[in-house]
């Protein structure tokens, strides 16, 4: 994979000029991945920036980046490719309408075999992600949500991810040229195979702490005032280290809760104002009435 990386702080600094700041760990493992041809596996609580590393390293590194989202019932049809019937009832037909004008009669058995030919050409061929990557490389694969797939589907992907080539039946093999950069992101609703996990380089992404967290949100959103972002950053620490919420605030939502509190005019943070934009930052209605009810203690604590 011929990367410009030469080392973790280049990592770090070519995700920071896209605003995506990474700390030590997560830069060493990605330095890694793109020097061994390995797939990166971020675990972690939604909201914690895995899909965003993805979306940052294409960026970077001025790849395209092609996503795969992972769903229950996915199967590899919906990765790899499927054939454009239309298109192909479409030259059917049209085949055999110039055979009429002609006047032709009944094709010979070579005939039809020639024409079953043309219609699985790699024209009528619709590549999903994982076959698009295969064949666009150098690009960043984005294989989100992969804990929502079966089995089934993960076992597929191992096979994809060892060999970096699929076979399409009509067509023969196909390899990558120059591997993708692969990343998996999990929220770990269910534990993935040791398998696939052996494959990958796996790094476990937290939450930021405070300082962290208030230079992405100073970085990313320059035109909110110190202050505000200060105030928004300590109250988002504070409901997840309470413990009593059914889904914490992830880095996601506290930047939409500051870029919320900019588009209103807000100059602080005050319980008023907390109250009235909590929902960019909250999503179950348990977690909006219990933050409501302890607003004045956490922004006075």
């Amino acid at each position: 994979m011929q990367h410009v990386f030469t080392s973790a702080d280049d990592v770090t600094a070519a995700l920071a000029r896209t605003g995506y700041l990474a700390d030590d760990a997560l830069a060493t493992v990605t330095f890694l991945a793109t020097r061994l041809d390995r797939p990166i596996l971020l675990e972690g609580e939604p909201g914690t920036g895995k899909t965003a590393l993805a979306e940052a390293l294409a960026e970077a590194l001025d790849l395209r980046l092609i996503r795969l989202q992972c769903y229950e019932g996915i199967d590899a049809t919906q990765a790899l490719y499927d054939w454009d019937f239309p298109r192909q009832i479409l030259h059917l037909r049209t085949v055999e309408a110039l055979a009429r004008a002609e006047g032709g009669e009944s094709a010979e058995p070579q005939e039809v075999r020639a024409l079953e030919s043309e219609l699985f050409d790699e024209r009528f061929l619709l590549a999903r992600p994982v076959l698009d990557a295969l064949r666009s490389a150098p690009c960043v694969l984005l294989i989100d949500e992969i804990d929502r797939a079966d089995d089934e589907f993960e076992a597929f992907l191992l096979e994809v991810l060892s060999t970096w080539q699929v076979t399409v039946p009509e067509l023969g093999p196909i390899v990558a040229a120059t591997p993708p950069l692969v990343v998996l992101t999990s929220n770990r609703t269910r534990e993935l195979h040791d398998a696939l996990k052996r494959r990958c380089l796996y790094h476990w992404i937290d939450h930021p702490g405070l300082a962290r967290e208030l230079e992405i949100v100073r970085t990313r959103l320059p035109e909110v005032s110190a202050g505000l972002a200060e105030q928004v950053v300590t109250l988002v620490q504070r409901l997840r280290s309470s413990g009593d919420l059914i889904k914490p605030p992830g880095v996601a939502e506290t930047l939409d809760w500051a870029r919320a509190l900019e588009a209103i005019g807000a100059s602080r943070l005050d319980a008023e104002v907390a109250a009235a934009t909590l929902g960019t930052a909250v999503k179950y209605r348990e977690d909006a009435e219990r933050v409501r009810s302890m607003l004045d203690t956490l922004l006075t604590a």
